[in-house]
């Protein structure tokens, strides 16, 4: 198999200890640029796994982040966005990394390297044939992740991947993977640069369509986001007043009945407000 990681390739520049500033933020900020380009041309492959998660998600199933650094944060980060944004379950979308919750913060040491520990820990939210699992490694080659891809294919469970090398270990074995090709990182290997972002990009991607596609957004609005904090609360009711065409403190009124942009929606048209 001919398999180059472009992510620990040389950087195109050198000598950065003797850059200034200016010339370090603007040498990175032209490396950024490139990631959106190479996002774009992996939008079919995004887009052929979008319609796994979408009808797994229809039908009762869950999608599953697995990823180990980064890559696992990233995955863990998305997910947790999901509840707040769109109103779903926090079981519908779920973000593993190696290491457990504590790798969140703090590195764990050697956790990544477990062909076996990432299947056993989809095991413990008792995975099955009806969830989708997305493994996100930058270099293609964690073992957490590609172990864990490879027993759910063995177990019949939908597998998708995020890397960022083509023609990776990953992206071979899982079924439908998506390549984001980012080239040499700024600092070589630093893979939280632009390889994180690409990652971060197609996570957006991921669950903004799938949720969108799954009725979680009305017009262009959050219109089932969590009431969770005084901004929520008022955007809820910036939202009930354009909508509705009515004043600020009837859409107060009926957002404090009915604790949901989309039920306060529905009852008033209803004429049950």
């Amino acid at each position: 198999m001919s398999f180059t990681k472009t992510t620990e390739q040389d950087s195109n520049y050198d000598h950065l200890e003797k850059m200034s500033i200016t010339e370090l933020l603007t040498n990175i900020n032209t490396e950024d640029q490139t990631v959106p380009h190479a996002v774009e041309k992996a939008i079919p492959q995004i887009e052929a796994l979008v319609q796994q998660v979408v009808n797994k998600l229809e039908n009762g199933g869950r999608l599953f982040y697995l990823g180990a650094g980064t890559s696992g944060r990233l995955g863990i980060l998305d997910a947790s966005e999901c509840p707040p944004t769109f109103g779903v379950s926090h079981d519908l979308v779920i973000g593993l990394i190696a290491g457990g919750d504590s790798a969140i913060r703090k590195a764990v040491e050697f956790a990544e390297d477990s062909v076996n520990q990432g299947f056993i820990d989809l095991q413990n939210y008792n995975i099955s044939k009806n969830d989708i699992v997305i493994g996100i490694a930058a270099s293609g080659t964690t073992p957490y992740v590609l172990g864990a891809i490879k027993a759910c294919n063995d177990t019949n469970i939908v597998t998708g991947c995020i890397t960022c090398n083509k023609n990776s270990p990953l992206s071979l074995s899982a079924q439908y993977p998506i390549e984001v090709v980012v080239g040499p990182e700024f600092v070589t290997g630093s893979s939280r640069m632009k390889a994180g972002t690409a990652q971060k990009l197609v996570l957006n991607m991921i669950t903004t369509t799938t949720m969108i596609k799954l009725n979680k957004v009305k017009g262009n609005k959050m219109v089932d986001m969590q009431l969770s904090n005084y901004k929520l609360v008022d955007r809820g009711i910036r939202m009930l007043m354009k909508e509705l065409s009515i004043d600020q403190k009837t859409a107060e009124k009926l957002l404090e009945e009915h604790q949901s942009v989309r039920k306060a929606i529905q009852n008033f048209k209803n004429g049950r407000n």
